[in-house]
């Protein structure tokens, strides 16, 4: 049985809450990126989450997630929770948007990446999403398998709906500049648009003879490019992974990284009551991805919609620019975007 006064008394701290549907509604198509919340789906390419990929889409969600891995025995990038050598997902070999819930799944990043695109081509209104890549073990470059050809592989198969670190950066000396300027569009100027974001993964943050996990690697890769002239070949934005008070950037004993990072991604209840001034990200313009909204205390019951929202709400009070969560069987609140802040 719910707990009816709990729910209550979480729906009075939190407000009115919009009727499904109607959120994005409530936000002016102008408003800044950075100044609105939505809502992502946790491992969004798992079959037993959704059967097809283009299934997550239809639920028009601000985020969602693919784990994926370099496979270094046929250097091919794979999409998977926890098998290095194969895939186990949803994606298909789409070449049509008729094809995109149909066929033989378990296909690679570049599938996944193509049914994204093909969805969007018969979604004009929807977007942005952020598409959020776990590089489970991290970059392997000993196999040619390293930021640049990441970088190649976005581009080859999503183009220019991929909004880059140098769209953001335009005349600013670095992505910290421009988030602080809010230099972010406004969500009018981003409808079929994909944000890359990557994070360190669960295998390479536990493994200690790694030293140089995604998050440098790939800021050393940003900096690099913008020294050579060459930034606009970057299709992702690195984030600094798991929730830390004051500026985590600094774990980063190389200062020249830190201006590269303007995205942040961590556990939602470690930023709600750990401590973290949430408010520093949203006076600065940055993203702020919180993960596992359902487990922030009181948790959120699997299928209590109205509980969902109202955590939505909680967080987007919090100033995040994401509520990460496993809801995909509430898509009622999925496709919700509120006001940040």
């Amino acid at each position: 049985m719910r707990r009816l006064p709990a729910l209550l008394a979480l729906a009075a701290l939190a407000g009115p809450v919009p009727a499904p549907g109607t959120a994005t509604a409530a936000v002016p198509p102008e408003t800044r990126f950075s100044a609105t919340t939505a809502v992502g789906i946790h491992n969004a390419y798992e079959r037993g989450t959704y059967p097809y990929l283009a299934q997550a889409l239809d639920a028009r969600p601000g985020l969602i997630e693919l784990d994926v891995w370099p496979d270094v025995l046929t250097r091919q990038w794979r999409v998977s929770h926890s098998n290095p050598l194969g895939n186990d997902n949803n994606c298909v070999a789409a070449t049509s948007a008729a094809q995109l819930y149909t066929g033989t799944r378990n296909r690679n990043l570049e599938h996944c990446l193509d049914d994204i695109r093909l969805w969007l081509g018969t979604h004009p209104d929807a977007g942005p999403l952020v598409l959020k890549l776990e590089l489970k073990t991290g970059f392997s470059g000993r196999t040619g398998q390293g930021p640049a050809q990441l970088d190649a592989v976005l581009a080859a198969r999503l183009g220019d709906r991929v909004f880059r670190p140098a769209d953001l950066l335009g005349d600013h000396p670095s992505l910290d500049a421009a988030a602080r300027a809010d230099a972010w569009p406004g969500r009018a100027q981003l409808p079929g648009r994909v944000i890359v974001e990557l994070i360190p993964g669960t295998v390479e943050e536990g493994n200690p003879t790694d030293t140089l996990w995604t998050d440098v690697e790939y800021a050393r890769h940003l900096a690099g490019l913008a020294a050579a002239g060459t930034l606009g070949t970057a299709r992702a934005f690195p984030a600094v992974h798991r929730a830390q008070a004051g500026d985590p950037r600094t774990r980063y004993a190389d200062a020249s990284l830190r201006p590269w990072f303007v995205l942040f991604d961590g556990d939602a209840t470690a930023y709600v009551t750990g401590g973290v001034d949430t408010a520093w990200y949203d006076a600065n313009h940055y993203l702020l991805v919180m993960t596992d909204a359902q487990n922030v205390p009181p948790a959120v019951g699997a299928g209590d919609a109205a509980a969902a929202a109202a955590r939505v709400a909680e967080l987007a009070r919090a100033h995040a620019s994401i509520a990460s969560a496993d809801w995909a069987a509430l898509p009622t609140v999925l496709d919700d975007v509120l006001p940040r802040g």
